[in-house]
């Protein structure tokens, strides 16, 4: 049998999910009183039925900080983004997905400058070409 490491909020949402299911037992024992028709409990009694909220605040505390913690990639050190896939690889050569990448030094790029067609907006595409040009 193996076990399963706990994530960054999983431990959240278990206590959330404890201080949820007795402030739920709290409610009932304060609501039933009520539809009985039988003494009422003491206000105290009621603050625990309060533990409802809160349970359901750090719980969804905890998810939020497994969703965190899934979303950002955990870092390798050695300068990679932590691997790449083949069908997103891209070469620069124009062809996406290629099983061999070549070593190449890494060279600077002429920064992409956007193009407005004329026929859209011939003052926009002057300003731009102004701005390429600089």
């Amino acid at each position: 049998m193996s076990r399963r490491t706990m994530g960054a909020g999983d431990l959240l949402v278990r206590t959330g999910a404890i201080v949820f299911i007795v402030g739920a037992v709290g409610t009932v024992a304060t609501v039933a009183p009520l539809l009985l028709h039988t003494r009422r409990l003491p206000t105290p009694a009621y603050f625990v039925s309060m533990l409802m909220g809160v349970g359901f605040a750090i719980a969804l505390v905890g998810l939020l900080r497994t969703a965190m913690a899934q979303r950002t990639p955990p870092e390798s050190g050695d300068g990679t983004d932590g691997g790449d896939s083949a069908a997103s690889w891209d070469s620069g050569d124009g062809s996406v997905g290629s099983s061999a990448p070549t070593a190449s030094a890494p060279t600077a790029a002429a920064p992409a400058v956007p193009t407005v067609p004329a026929a859209i907006d011939p003052a926009a595409a002057d300003t731009v070409q102004a701005a390429a040009e600089l």
